[in-house]
């Protein structure tokens, strides 16, 4: 996510700072091929720190807007010891940046990155920003804390302030671990895929080009504050993502089905009607086309 908002923002024109740690949670040779483009380019720099422990005030001078992107990913992988790298990564991570933020004075614009995951298994269809947070793995417990965060300082110090909740952002570079890029990566391979569950369990599929565009708009925007839902007006089964995969790949896909996973929630739909009105977001790719898109990245990187 970080590096295609990267590249459109110095497509745009702007200089970009980003800052990563390269955590372990997947191979650092998958970032660094991310990378490749922005860092040919004269627009982009990179600070290879942690956010908890860097020196937030020097990395913010002359930057006027912050896109905070960082976090410790996955719901599966957030249960038991490793919960602790939740806390640093989202956490943490986010109290210090806001605090920097504030002290700093000129940064005209906080963006960010929340999650559909802190409305947990919910039946109150679709998702509205103003309906009940009920968070429902450790990962969206952390993140619903961040996006708290971002509100306190909002409200109490006046930090200009969007939290973007996403709703399952797939497409090109998508990371190792997440379900589309596994799919479509043993799909090519003519191997099983392991599904969990009867496969009828719902998302609001939302393509990375849509995320990026609302990045943009919350960053730019004159005016704009609090929380929107970011969907991509997609919402279908898992079953019918594989027949669709199955259908634009060519390959026929067998499935390998296992049980429910502690932490999934059930179905995501997003209302995007904040976002639409505010924002003037309306997504463009829509599933098949997202899909085609990311298959034909995955043959020609070789996934």
């Amino acid at each position: 996510m970080g590096s295609t908002l990267a590249e459109r923002l110095v497509r745009d024109g702007h200089e970009v700072v980003g800052v990563d740690c390269f955590t372990d949670y997947y191979a650092r040779a998958v970032k660094e091929q991310n990378l490749a483009l922005l860092r040919s380019g004269p627009r982009f720099s990179l600070l290879e720190a942690d956010l908890v422990t860097m020196d937030l005030a020097t990395a913010l001078g002359g930057v006027d807007v912050v896109f905070h992107q960082a976090a410790q990913a996955g719901v599966r992988a957030s249960w038991g010891k490793t919960f602790e790298t939740y806390v640093h990564s989202n956490v943490l991570a986010t109290q210090r940046l806001l605090e920097a933020v504030k002290t700093a004075g000129t940064v005209r614009r906080f963006v960010y990155a929340s999650s559909s995951s802190i409305y947990g298994d919910t039946r109150d269809l679709p998702m509205r920003e103003t309906s009940l947070p009920q968070p429902y793995s450790p990962y969206g417990v952390t993140k619903l804390a961040a996006e708290h965060l971002t509100e306190l300082y909002r409200n109490n110090f006046g930090v200009s302030a969007v939290s973007l909740r996403y709703f399952t952002v797939y497409g090109p570079r998508q990371r190792p671990d997440m379900g589309f890029h596994r799919f479509i990566s043993r799909l090519l391979r003519k191997e099983a895929l392991p599904i969990y569950g009867d496969g009828e369990q719902t998302r609001d599929f939302t393509f990375i080009d849509d995320i990026v565009d609302a990045n943009v708009a919350a960053g730019t925007c004159p005016g704009v504050e609090g929380v929107y839902n970011v969907g991509g007006g997609s919402r279908v089964s898992l079953n019918h993502v594989l027949e669709t995969l199955a259908d634009v790949s060519g390959v026929s896909a067998r499935i390998d089905r296992g049980p429910d996973q502690a932490g999934d929630v059930r179905h995501t739909y997003a209302d995007t009607t904040r976002a639409r009105d505010k924002l003037g977001y309306a997504p463009k790719i829509d599933l098949r086309e997202g899909l085609t898109r990311m298959v034909a990245w995955a043959r020609t990187a070789g996934i």
